[in-house]
């Protein structure tokens, strides 16, 4: 099994956390249970093994378990929290394994993939990004950038309003249409995730040591452990 991260370029990181691919290199004697971290960020997959599987999906505030089989390829783009603008109707929830039937061009993105190397992938997912910028549908979030850059100073949903500049009640609102999380449960995967990447609050997007664990280990049981301490 391969694991590959690929940064993507400077004017698109206030946007997209990580492309990322994984993949088989053959058949697995068993299939593949990835243990999912709670996650604010939303993903566009593309099955590159069925190219007209792909679609705009994300975790929940709870660990998951999702079944990969014994083979797959995906390859994602990892947005970073509360960017995405689209329709949220469209967002399902753990891994995609239905046909797109949506309006965006992830099939044809996908079938592009198909045949890139990992260098040309990042150029035609980059591009895609840019599509979507220039759309509007993923748009920069100004105030989970400062609970990022503040994140050691937060102690609670007070400070993070504060650090805000607003009230808790307008945190509660702003956090809950751009990510989908209540504050607290927000500050809870923020700290999660900072605890098991051992990255400071700025690095939140630069987890890549704790990703390549994370995928090419079974972790099922101590992150079920630090999830219930949580």
């Amino acid at each position: 099994m391969q694991f590959n991260e690929i940064e993507p370029p400077s004017h698109l990181r206030g946007i997209v956390h990580r492309f990322l691919e994984l993949n088989t290199d053959g058949a697995l004697p068993d299939d593949y249970r990835f243990h999912a971290l709670p996650d604010a960020c939303t993903y566009i997959v593309f099955e590159q093994l069925e190219t007209k599987i792909a679609g705009v999906c994300k975790l929940q505030a709870s660990s998951e378990e999702l079944n990969l089989g014994k083979m797959f390829h995906y390859v994602n783009i990892r947005f970073l929290p509360g960017v995405w603008q689209g329709d949220r109707s469209q967002v399902t929830h753990g891994m995609i394994d239905t046909p797109y039937l949506g309006d965006l061009p992830l099939i044809d993105i996908n079938q592009r993939l198909s045949k890139q190397g990992l260098v040309n992938k990042q150029l035609v997912l980059s591009e895609f990004v840019e599509s979507l910028v220039d759309s509007k549908l993923v748009v920069a979030n100004l105030v989970t950038e400062k609970i990022f850059e503040n994140l050691e100073d937060i102690h609670s949903v007070a400070d993070m309003a504060a650090v805000c500049e607003m009230s808790t009640r307008q945190l509660q609102r702003t956090l809950k249409r751009s990510t989908g999380f209540a504050p607290h449960d927000f500050l809870k995967v923020l700290r999660l995730q900072q605890t098991l990447s051992g990255k400071d609050s700025s690095s939140y997007a630069d987890q890549s040591h704790f990703m390549k664990l994370y995928w090419e280990a079974s972790w099922k049981k101590s992150l079920t452990q630090q999830v219930n301490h949580k």
